[in-house]
């Protein structure tokens, strides 16, 4: 990619000019990997050009937004990962545990950094720390997007409406972004800082406490194997996604939902892979839309919609049926507790949820309906948005993450789609129920699957 396009990707979140001779520090959140990241590669194109080293700082928060062992799990095992890539690089990986807001200038402090690097998240609590970190630090704090394929703030100034305006956008830059990624070179400037061992068994110990109740997954996990996932996914099921997605008893799905959250894969890797391999584009079209369109418009909507997470972030035509219909009947009613436990009439329902409870996973179309009966059967469109996200976040592998927050806010809000006809409870919210999904797929083969995991 050229340097102008290149440049794009960062923007300036504190400038206070030259900064000691001190190591470039890119502090890792969101992208959680060492190949086709971009932050991490703008980190050592600047340690280059300052003949400096180049030290990676991962800051782990035991309590983040109701993340459980499960997610922890996933997540370490690719740090693990991350060291060793790192490590064969000459560049240096230490990880901190604690507030970022303290631990992240402490650490800049120590090393006597030069520059602060940052990748992109548009939730609100990394906002903020990022905040707390820049007005903390003395050396200048850049942010690089090396999540989406174009840009957040490139792709559109303002919140998108919805897939139908955001995506002419990013069909307009799309190519020019959209290129093979350079990769990380071995650094020629390597000098050590002290590096005290991460209480790995600590943290554990902590996460057990606050999240002991939900069991681990036996995954495995890193960007060697989200690359592994992603090429049998290209290889075997890519032909027939627009087929398969929308059914769950096929596996027709991608798999590479968890992968993409925790940064183990880069988008723009999946989508090169995609577009370079030798199907026609027909077959390639229903998956593009949703790693390039639907994704980036989540990342678009919690970026620019600060109440994201909550009923206020709705439209207003959606926050108006919903208040409007608040004094509906509801044949039943299901406590949070209930739900959890998939104790309700409905056998679909409680399969969907056993399948999250026990698999970390739960099928997109599936997601949907899921959600919906959640605001049917609460009462109040704030406890169901509340519930959904509790359960979501809690079980999850993807939970936390802008696809999440936008899904949830699609199918019990209205966000990113249009008014339908008028009925109980919903207003003119979208409506579903188990006879569409009956049309779709074989539901009683799919809740006997899930009797068996």
């Amino acid at each position: 990619m050229n340097e102008r396009l290149n440049g794009t990707r960062m923007r300036v979140l504190y400038e206070r000019g030259p900064g000691p001779k001190g190591p470039v520090v890119y502090w890792m959140s969101r992208d959680q990997r060492v190949a086709d990241n971009w932050a991490l590669l703008y980190a050592q194109a600047e340690a280059l050009r300052r003949k400096v080293p180049v030290y990676v700082v991962f800051c782990l928060v035991t309590s983040f937004l109701g993340a459980t062992k499960r997610s922890f799990s996933f997540m370490l095992k690719g740090l693990v990962s991350v060291e060793q890539e790192l490590k064969e690089k000459r560049i240096p990986f230490y990880c901190e545990m604690g507030d970022p807001a303290y631990c992240i200038p402490r650490f800049v402090a120590r090393v006597s950094a030069g520059l602060l690097i940052t990748d992109f998240d548009p939730l609100k609590i990394k906002r903020q720390w990022k905040e707390k970190v820049g007005r903390a630090v003395t050396v200048s704090f850049y942010e690089v997007d090396a999540h989406n394929i174009v840009p957040c703030w490139v792709a559109s100034d303002k919140a998108e409406y919805g897939a139908y305006t955001l995506r002419p956008k990013l069909h307009r830059v799309f190519a020019a972004y959209c290129t093979n990624i350079p990769r990380v070179k071995r650094h020629p400037y390597l000098q050590m800082f002290k590096k005290n061992p991460f209480p790995w068994k600590k943290a554990m110990v902590q996460i057990d406490a606050c999240h002991g109740n939900v069991f681990g997954i036996n995954s495995v996990s890193g960007e060697k194997e989200a690359r592994r996932q992603m090429r049998t996914f290209i290889k075997k099921r890519l032909n027939r996604y627009d087929e398969a997605r929308n059914d769950p008893v096929q596996e027709g799905q991608s798999g590479l939902s968890p992968y993409l959250h925790f940064g183990q894969l880069a988008p723009q890797r999946v989508a090169y892979e995609v577009i370079k391999s030798p199907l026609p584009m027909k077959k390639k079209e229903g998956f593009l839309e949703e790693l390039v369109i639907r994704r980036e418009l989540a990342d678009n909507f919690c970026f620019y919609n600060e109440q994201y997470d909550s009923c206020a972030g709705f439209p207003f035509w959606a926050r108006k049926t919903l208040d409007e219909h608040r004094g509906d009947k509801r044949r039943y009613v299901y406590t949070q507790r209930k739900l959890e436990n998939a104790e309700t009439h409905d056998p679909l329902w409680n399969a969907a949820q056993k399948e999250m409870v026990v698999t970390g996973t739960m099928h997109g179309y599936l997601r949907m309906y899921w959600a919906k009966k959640i605001l049917e059967w609460t009462r109040t469109p704030e406890g169901a948005l509340a519930i959904a996200t509790f359960l979501n976040d809690t079980y999850e592998l993807d939970g936390r993450d802008p696809n999440g927050y936008a899904g949830l806010a699609w199918s019990i809000g209205g966000v990113h789609d249009r008014a339908w006809p008028e009925r109980n409870i919903f207003g003119k919210i979208r409506y579903m129920n188990d006879a569409g999904c009956k049309r779709k797929f074989a539901v009683t083969e799919y809740i006997q699957r899930v009797k068996q995991l």
